[in-house]
């Protein structure tokens, strides 16, 4: 009976363990298409790693904002110009699954423009959706 205890945990822990490979390359592919869809001057297709929901989560200096809808003017209206958008770079620092359909990952993001560089750290969480791994939570400073 031990046994087959064992043999139970050891093909849960080798199935846990060969699904996270796909999700975190999925997740890392997600950061850096929304990277590239930034850098093409696309609003739209970096808002596409977000959760379409008017509870997605979006706190940056100016408070918290909810939902996709709001996320998007907000992003439209502090970056309608291309040289405030500049050039994205992000920095995984860290991933790390909370379950088989959470995960957050901490990084630092940094934009090269014309009117002055910025750049900060951000915290996200990824929710794995019937749509694939989006962003339902982003706290960026």
């Amino acid at each position: 009976m031990k046994n087959i205890f064992r043999a139970f945990i050891l093909i849960i822990t080798i199935q846990g363990m060969a699904q996270k490979p796909s999700d975190k390359q999925a997740i890392l592919l997600l950061l850096q298409n929304q990277e590239s869809a930034w850098n093409d001057g696309d609003i739209e297709g970096f808002m596409q790693g977000y959760w379409k929901n008017d509870s997605l989560i979006f706190i940056g200096n100016d408070g918290p904002q909810y939902g996709w809808n709001n996320t998007i003017e907000r992003y439209r209206s502090t970056y309608n110009t291309a040289d405030k958008m500049g050039q994205l770079t992000f920095n995984i620092l860290n991933l790390e699954f909370l379950s088989r359909k959470s995960c957050r990952v901490l990084g630092r993001w940094h934009l090269k423009r014309p009117v002055g560089n910025v750049g900060g750290y951000f915290t996200l969480i990824f929710r794995k959706t019937a749509e694939g791994w989006k962003i339902v939570y982003d706290h960026t400073g």
